[in-house]
């Protein structure tokens, strides 16, 4: 009798949850415990209700929409390499990799 075995289509994909991937899941979550911490703060502190309810609501509006633009924008992995070729200075920048993969040896400086 034959095995039969499922194939799973997903296994090199990022993670995925409403349009969120990656990281911005994270994210997200960290930013909405954020605001549901700087409420409670601030509502013991003695913040009025019809203050505090609309502030909440557009900075979780604006953490929603920031996210979600981020998310589309540079995928899973995008914005960290975004920000690393950023941090890179300029006098060492290079557009193309060409440089080192025409190099001979190992490059590990033992020869």
């Amino acid at each position: 009798m034959a095995t039969v075995y499922q194939v799973n289509k997903g296994v090199s994909r990022p993670i995925e949850f409403k349009g969120l991937k990656g990281v911005y899941i994270v994210v997200m979550a960290s930013g909405l415990v954020s605001l549901l911490v700087l409420f409670a703060a601030l509502y013991i502190i003695g913040t009025a209700i019809f203050v505090l309810a609309p502030m909440v609501l557009v900075l979780g509006t604006g953490l929603f929409l920031v996210v979600g633009r981020l998310s589309k924008r540079f995928g899973a992995s995008g914005l960290g390499k975004y920000l690393a070729k950023r941090g890179v200075p300029r006098y060492i920048r290079f557009c193309s990799r060409r440089i080192f993969t025409g190099l001979k040896g190992g490059g590990h400086g033992r020869g």
